[in-house]
């Protein structure tokens, strides 16, 4: 968690990024020191977003993650009908057919194949960053290039559709400056997911990089009270969403 709060180098960046954008963010007005989000109309902004993203560009939350750098409970699978995603769909199967039910930990330890048992080392998912990039070249978000390095050719997959990533660091920027809510159980449970994960693989640093100082140290101090919170208190208030705060007392603990 501590790199939530390293700066270093990314201060240099920001501040570039910044004057390039200084004139168009005038409009938004200084405000006050906790920038009060501005009231909009959400349905309109959902709209405008569904426009903007073809069935072919939809990503799945681990390829978001991807592509911005992403008390125990017994899990078990209330449906096993397949989702359409091919990782989601093998990690289902393994629960499914897994008796007595793993906790969401060890599921999380062993379909990463972070285990010392060797018995079930067939559980782990295998080349999930290049699977998660294969999908991502077959959306048109990522390309595929072969780069020489002396006695051997390595696979690249550089970002080809730009446009898509911005609309995705907009969105995760929004969620904790102009959209923040001030509570995790009215936000966005599938954004917030993605703060979380993104936060556990050290890529949600990218999606704040080039924001205004004061923007970036206000994002990172609401990231921290999400990253504060208490994943089993949260689990236990009316209509919380029990599985996610599970997973995210793994990924946090």
């Amino acid at each position: 968690m501590t790199s939530l709060i390293q700066r270093s180098s990314g201060l240099v960046q920001r501040r570039t990024e910044a004057s390039r954008t200084a004139a168009a963010d005038k409009d938004r007005g200084s405000g006050d020191d906790d920038f009060e989000p501005r009231r909009r109309c959400s349905g309109e902004e959902q709209e405008e977003q569904d426009k903007g993203d073809s069935k072919e560009t939809r990503l799945t939350l681990m390829e978001e993650v991807l592509l911005l750098g992403l008390k125990d409970r017994e899990v078990i699978c209330k449906s096993d009908a397949p989702t359409g995603d091919v990782l989601l769909d093998e990690a289902l199967k393994h629960v499914k057919e897994t008796q007595p039910p793993e906790t969401v930990q060890s599921w999380i330890e062993l379909l990463s194949g972070e285990t010392w048992n060797p018995l079930k080392l067939h559980y782990q998912l295998r080349n999930v960053r290049e699977r998660l990039a294969k999908n991502l070249v077959e959306k048109g978000v990522l390309t595929t290039e072969k780069q020489n390095f002396l006695l051997f050719d390595m696979t690249t997959h550089p970002l080809t559709n730009n446009n898509i990533k911005q609309r995705l660091i907009k969105r995760v920027q929004e969620a904790v400056l102009e959209k923040w809510v001030n509570d995790p159980h009215r936000m966005d449970k599938r954004l917030l997911a993605l703060i979380f994960l993104a936060h556990s693989s050290d890529v949600l640093e990218n999606a704040f990089s080039p924001l205004l100082d004061d923007q970036y140290d206000l994002a990172m101090k609401r990231v921290r009270q999400l990253l504060d919170l208490e994943p089993e208190g949260e689990s236990t208030k009316t209509n919380a969403n029990e599985l996610l705060w599970a997973v995210v007392a793994a990924f946090t603990k």
